[in-house]
């Protein structure tokens, strides 16, 4: 027994250590490909950064520039860039982008709302319409639409840029079907207790349904912020043009000016990783409940 016993020691010592060197194997191979993903997603945005901030002789020439300047932030926005609206067009961007994004988060969770626990003819239909639209193709109707818009008087205004961005069938969707999972009995003791759709909607529903109104919120931002064929199509004044606008209309003419290009292209994008830092608490939350 004893002799049996000392043989099956090292047998077993070295499935062990087989196994042992597999889920290292296996944990390097996760590493590995956690670290190529994170190189690809990472790398054009540090290269926009950093070509940025390269001394115009380096730039497009030299990955990892030998010094760092703001000299294409200070010629695009206080030097010779400056005849170009810079600094207007990127507080347009912001204003068209929050008041959009305001716009359409309110809508859509006064409509998620109402299609999910307010009884009244139609409602099914209404859900179907939005089902039917989130799966049509949006870029059919921005000829209609513009036409509309040119017909109303809203040509080359912000309110022309912002109205038919005001309602979000996807994230009427996302609201609707949050608000299912949010219990009826709480809110119909509510009604009983005298409390208004009003009251309902700010005391009960506004609270629980933060983590999903981040989430729409930074998508519907990401979103915005980048809209470029929308506002080309419906302004053409430079002083009301957004910064991916004026950015696509300004390519050919700032062609020997990469470095200013790479600048404005930075602050473009650095908004949107600002609100998703701002947001990532109630975001991961959220993103949480959309894939439970």
């Amino acid at each position: 027994m004893a002799g049996s016993s000392a043989v099956g020691r090292p047998a077993r010592a070295r499935r062990a250590a087989a196994l042992g060197v597999g889920t290292l194997v296996r944990r390097l191979l996760i590493a590995a490909v956690l670290i190529v993903g994170v190189t690809v997603a990472v790398f054009p945005f540090l290269y926009l950064l950093l070509q940025s901030l390269a001394p115009w002789d380096q730039v497009d020439r030299r990955v990892f520039p030998t010094a760092l300047t703001l000299r294409s932030y200070r010629w695009l926005l206080f030097e010779a860039g400056a005849r170009d609206p810079w600094l207007r067009a990127l507080f347009n961007s912001f204003f068209v982008t929050v008041a959009s994004v305001l716009l359409m988060v309110t809508s859509a969770g006064l409509v998620g709302y109402a299609l999910s626990h307010i009884p009244f003819r139609g409602r099914a239909a209404i859900n179907n319409v939005i089902l039917f639209h989130m799966f049509f193709p949006g870029i059919l109707l921005l000829v209609p639409t513009f036409l509309i818009v040119r017909y109303a008087g809203l040509y080359n205004t912000y309110a022309g840029m912002i109205i038919p961005t005001a309602m979000s069938v996807w994230a009427i969707f996302m609201y609707t079907s949050f608000f299912k999972g949010v219990s009826s009995e709480m809110i119909e003791a509510a009604r009983i207790d005298g409390a208004s759709e009003a009251q309902i909607v700010f005391r009960i529903i506004v609270p629980v349904s933060l983590p999903i109104t981040s989430v729409i919120t930074l998508f519907l931002f990401m979103d915005r912020w980048g809209q470029l064929l929308w506002d080309l199509m419906v302004v053409s004044d430079r002083s009301k043009m957004t910064l991916s606008v004026l950015l696509a209309s300004l390519q050919g003419s700032y062609a020997p000016y990469p470095g200013p290009i790479y600048a404005a292209s930075t602050l473009l994008t650095l908004p949107v990783l600002i609100v998703f830092w701002l947001f990532r608490r109630n975001f991961t939350a959220g993103i949480a409940f959309v894939f439970k």
